[in-house]
């Protein structure tokens, strides 16, 4: 595990192609549910609007023939992508302001439409739509601003190059899939493309890869792992490439029950989807403060939150997912100390009662109250006797605030701090 990484606690990610044309997928509302069998009919991820189009009954297939004509394909499409209004500097600005350490954008999703300008395949931003080399504008923007740099790449699913049916359930998401010889090695070939040309901090598989190229071969990924790890001695791949080797293990819109021993990582987007939808409202994005809770409880767990952004396809990023960051942006001003560069105490949370969450670094434990507003927070015995004759202080945009802990164990929230996401008192105790 690389240090960089176990400091990071925060990375976005970027869900932008061909499919940010249509911007479309099937947004579940809120308290409503999908049948199981209807999942892959009813998607709500934009993303694989390249699947969803080619379900005959699709609420998807129905959009697409009504906006852009029965005969109009989805590769069609990427002659229609413009990114006129693309500003890599300013999105890497604006992550690293709300922040991020890092960023992993899609250099190919499941659509098979490489983000980079790739000699494997002329089905490229280079080439079509764009015709601009976005992977090297990003790893470029992302570096200037001092952002470790990874790359999401669908190894298993590549619905450009394959013939298989549309997938309609998680059996098929495994089966209809290639894993021919050649298949790896096209898959091999563009991954290794990736690693030479950008030096990826992260490789961030989905889904899985060709079972061909999984033995110990010349172009299978043990191979490919020392190629890569030559190149970035401290560079890490999560765990979706169907082998029992990987760095960090990634949930997906689900959290670890409770702290891990080793660090994890939970992945979701503002919204219900990854690529943008322009169906989403508010309704469907998570809000400032669920936000808030959200990285504070998964660094507590000894994890990182990789937050999704779908940018539209001319560049520019939807309004509603940049208040998102900015409400992230402005906890984070007062509070980071109990964030970046932390690691989790001996719990991450009380088993009941007031909402709280802990970590810890440098010899200073920080006790997070999410819930500031009840004027209090209680401190169980062993906090309260780690406390004791130690310094503590709570985080406000002022600076520290001297903090009191009465004999009940309670510590008096400033009422400056009431209204905050989250409030965080640091208590100085050598806990490690």
């Amino acid at each position: 595990m690389p240090k960089w990484y176990a400091d990071a606690k925060i990375g976005v990610f970027v869900h932008w192609g061909i499919y940010s044309v249509p911007a479309w997928g099937t947004p579940l509302e809120p308290g409503a549910h999908t049948p199981v069998e209807l999942e892959f009919v009813h998607h709500p991820y934009a993303e694989w609007y390249a699947n969803t189009v080619r379900i005959p009954s699709s609420p998807t297939r129905r959009f697409h023939e009504s906006t852009y004509g029965v005969g109009t394909s989805y590769e069609d499409l990427a002659d229609r992508w413009t990114t006129e209004r693309f500003d890599p500097d300013a999105w890497m600005s604006l992550f690293a302001e709300c922040g991020a350490r890092y960023v992993v954008p899609t250099a190919k999703h499941h659509d098979g439409f490489c983000l980079w300008d790739s000699a494997t395949t002329p089905f490229t931003a280079a080439r079509r739509g764009p015709r601009r080399d976005l992977m090297a504008e990003l790893s470029g923007a992302a570096r200037r601003r001092g952002l470790r740099f990874g790359v999401y790449y669908s190894g298993a699913l590549d619905w450009h190059a394959g013939t298989f049916p549309p997938i309609r359930s998680l059996t098929d998401l495994f089966e209809l899939r290639r894993n021919d010889r050649a298949f790896a090695d096209y898959a091999h070939a563009q991954l290794t493309e990736l690693i030479e040309r950008f030096r990826p901090d992260y490789l961030w598989n989905d889904i899985d890869w060709p079972d061909s190229g999984k033995g110990r071969g010349q172009k299978d990924l043990a191979a490919l792992f020392t190629h890569y790890l030559e190149h970035v001695p401290d560079g890490l791949v999560n765990d979706r490439w169907g082998v029992p080797c990987f760095t960090v293990p990634t949930r997906e819109y689900v959290s670890e029950e409770r702290r891990s021993e080793r660090v994890w990582e939970a992945c979701r987007g503002l919204g219900q989807s990854f690529g943008h939808n322009a169906v989403e409202d508010d309704r469907h994005l998570i809000s400032g403060t669920e936000l808030v809770h959200l990285l504070v409880d998964t660094v507590a767990k000894n994890g990182n939150l990789l937050l999704n952004v779908g940018p539209r396809a001319d560049g520019s990023l939807p309004e509603n997912q940049v208040e998102r960051l900015h409400a992230l942006r402005r906890w984070l001003a007062v509070n980071t100390a109990a964030i970046h560069g932390t690691r989790p105490w001996r719990r991450h949370a009380e088993p009941a009662g007031h909402p709280v969450r802990y970590t810890t670094a440098g010899g200073t434990l920080f006790v997070t109250d999410l819930d500031p507003g009840a004027g209090g927070t209680p401190l169980p015995a062993d906090i309260t006797a780690l406390a004791a004759g130690r310094p503590a202080a709570w985080l406000t945009p002022g600076g520290h605030a001297p903090a009191t802990i009465d004999r009940d164990g309670r510590a008096p929230v400033p009422e400056s701090l009431h209204d905050s996401e989250a409030a965080v008192l640091a208590i100085e105790s050598g806990a490690g």
